[in-house]
């Protein structure tokens, strides 16, 4: 009997010690925020122009990202799903069916390298494209840049990665079901393709490159996209950073065209700690869509638009910061509205209160 009750207790132990291994592969989190945003255009249908696709709403309280996700890492595999809601997931995903527009990662992937870090990832996940992301907590200023908010925030498809032993480059190929897409457009049959470089020479600069290749369109019009986006992030002191990003894109005019339409857009954001808790930030950029691939705007020069942001940012403790920005754009038409009167000029004020749960 002694040696039964042994045998059970070392059984039970073991037990509890792989359920408590597994548990802890197992994490939750969330994050949410809210804001106000304020449109001196006035617009009547409370939304803001059509190329802002985050914190787009006038005049009211809203949300603009809230997901709760559960994240499992162990061993050679790892997989994470957070679902969302949102003023974001209402513009950015309104091509999705059903329930996608509710989808903010879903992904699964597995170590392929006993001695180095090299993974695949299959599903949905955060774009490889841009120094910006969905999580405004995450980015330098409360509003996005045009940049950010016209090229992909999220991706669907498969991706390997490599990073090296000293951390210092990270590398990465993916194949896409397309830009910006979870499910393929109908009459739709051509994968898209994508890189990533991203080097660290040291703790203070990040250099990164990133590309797109592919098509948004059905098969009988298909027309390709090229698309590369640069940026660098340098830590000038403790209090000072400056980050600049570049895109450069271009598009068949029409199936097996030799002539393409091109856009580009630059970006410079510098930032100031003034201390622990406060930091500012200001953001000069241009984004020229002359033939309206991106941005349509049915003017005579197409969208051709400066813009100028400030922000101020309080960090109230390690998971909650609040913010407002100062914003506006100048365009080259009048691509705008003041109530019902076209202009050529939009300002806007914003603030936000984020929380990481």
């Amino acid at each position: 009997m002694k040696n039964i009750a042994l045998l059970l207790l070392a059984f039970a132990t073991t037990s509890y010690a792989q359920t408590d291994s597994i548990a802890k592969a197992f994490t939750v989190s969330g994050y949410l925020e809210t804001y106000y945003a304020y449109d001196f255009g006035q617009p009547e249908n409370n939304t803001r122009p059509a190329f802002a696709y985050s914190f787009n709403r006038h005049n009211e309280v809203n949300l603009n990202l809230g997901f709760v996700k559960l994240g499992y890492a162990r061993n050679n595999v790892r997989a994470n799903l957070a679902l969302m809601t949102g003023t974001y997931s209402n513009a950015n995903l309104a091509a999705e069916p059903g329930v996608l527009k509710n989808i903010f990662e879903a992904n699964a992937g597995v170590k392929i390298s006993k001695n180095k870090n090299v993974w695949v990832d299959a599903g949905v996940f955060a774009s490889h494209i841009g120094f910006e992301t969905a999580i405004g907590k995450d980015c330098w200023n409360l509003t996005r840049s045009i940049l950010a908010d016209n090229s992909p925030y999220y991706e669907s498809g498969v991706k390997i990665s490599y990073t090296t032993d000293d951390g210092k480059w990270f590398l990465s190929g993916l194949v896409l079901n397309g830009w910006q897409r979870i499910q393929r457009p109908d009459g739709n049959s051509t994968p898209a393709f994508g890189h990533q470089v991203t080097w660290k020479p040291t703790d203070k600069i990040v250099l990164n490159s990133s590309s797109f290749v592919g098509s948004d369109a059905p098969d009988t019009l298909r027309k390709m996209r090229y698309f590369h986006n640069f940026y660098g992030i340098f830590q000038l002191d403790p209090k000072w950073a400056v980050t600049a990003g570049f895109d450069l894109g271009a598009q068949q005019k029409s199936k097996g065209s030799e002539l393409y339409d091109a856009w580009y857009s630059p970006v410079l954001i510098v930032r100031y700690n003034a201390s622990s808790r406060i930091a500012i930030a200001a953001r000069g950029e241009y984004y020229s869509d002359e033939n309206q691939v991106i941005i349509t705007t049915n003017s005579a020069n197409g969208f051709k638009t400066y813009g100028f942001s400030a922000n101020l940012d309080y960090q109230i403790s390690d998971n909650a910061i609040w913010r407002i920005e100062a914003r506006g754009f100048s365009s080259r038409d009048a691509i705008f509205f003041s109530g019902s009167t076209p202009s050529a000029q939009n300002y806007f004020l914003t603030t936000s209160l984020a929380i990481s749960l």
